[in-house]
């Protein structure tokens, strides 16, 4: 009997390698951004301007971390931008009175406070993760602009250590890396390593199998979201100390861009895939696109328009090519 050899095509062994490593599509597209950017204003391209550009993609980038955790479990975190803002708000209200050291504490655990009340309605209640996550965003909202009227005549300072890392060089790049690559180390770690992130990816594929198990799906969740309302205080004290202006809706701009992120980077929003590599590879497209679109000097409502053009257009492209067997 004649053998049958089945010829793979170049196209096709392209195509496999970039299912095996979903990260190098995103990784091609980042560096023709920025060769696009570099030819319409030539020089760009310097040691000055890739520091301002990891200095607005960090914050970006660890909120995105909140979704890409979320997602994997097939949920969202809808009140992080606004966990965000109370943590840096908190903090600047409350240096002047109390020190830096209480002053972060007080603004973390406000925000901690907001992901367990999140994982309790998620997890043991079991309401949808946009609704609860949506109205806990608009409780802490309301709750800021009570604590606002209190605190309004004191004043805002923001402890020195966040300013170090908001608005510090070292050797050209921003000193924010000192808090945000640990991070993203312990990220990455904890979804590959780690029997909680294996747990994230078991029950955003199918919750019910692990249910079955043993594994107490409730205590995950709990557990989830509580710590991403951690990453969305952590967030918001960078994020102030990079704008050094607290505002009652300072870190809200960032909260969209972040679920683009995380989707951009490959998390799917049913559940049981994505990676914190690419949600990181995510937000600095979205950051380099947002200069693009300013060097074009297009118009606010074009420039969103364009943007969410792109993103939908980057993101169907690439599930395409993740998903093609």
């Amino acid at each position: 009997m004649a053998a049958t050899v089945e010829t793979i095509s170049p196209l096709s062994r392209v195509g496999r390698i970039v299912r095996e490593n979903p990260v190098i599509p995103l990784v091609l597209l980042l560096f023709a951004l920025i060769a696009l950017l570099n030819v319409l204003q030539p020089g760009i391209f310097n040691e000055r301007w890739v520091g301002n550009t990891i200095r607005f993609a960090m914050p970006l980038a660890m909120l995105a971390a909140c979704q890409t955790l979320t997602m994997l479990t097939g949920g969202i975190d809808l009140s992080a931008g606004v966990a965000a803002t109370v943590s840096a708000f908190v903090v600047a209200t409350l240096t002047p009175l109390v020190g830096g050291p209480m002053a972060i504490m007080l603004a973390l655990g406000a925000a901690v406070l907001i992901g367990l009340v999140n994982g309790f309605g998620v997890g043991i209640c079991r309401v949808h993760p946009l609704i609860m996550t949506l109205g806990t965003g608009l409780i802490a909202t309301g709750c800021l602009q009570v604590y606002q009227r209190y605190v309004i005549n004191t004043g805002s300072e923001i402890p020195w250590f966040f300013e170090f890392l908001g608005t510090g060089r070292t050797l050209g790049m921003p000193n924010g890396l000192y808090l945000f690559v640990p991070f993203a180390i312990l990220i990455i770690w904890g979804l590959r390593r780690t029997g909680f992130g294996r747990l994230l990816y078991a029950i955003g594929a199918n919750e019910n199998a692990t249910r079955l198990s043993g594994v107490r799906s409730w205590q995950v969740l709990m557990a989830l979201y509580t710590l991403s309302g951690l990453i969305a205080g952590i967030t918001g004290l960078l994020y102030v100390g990079i704008i050094r202006a607290p505002s009652l809706s300072l870190a809200n701009s960032l909260m969209l861009p972040s679920v683009a992120a995380a989707v951009i980077g490959g998390t799917s929003i049913f559940g049981g895939r994505g990676t914190y590599s690419g949600t990181i590879v995510g937000a600095l497209i979205l950051t380099v696109l947002g200069t693009l679109l300013t060097l074009l000097q297009i118009p606010e409502g074009a420039r969103r328009l364009l943007f969410g053009a792109i993103i939908l257009a980057v993101t169907a492209l690439y599930v395409r090519i993740t998903d093609q067997s």
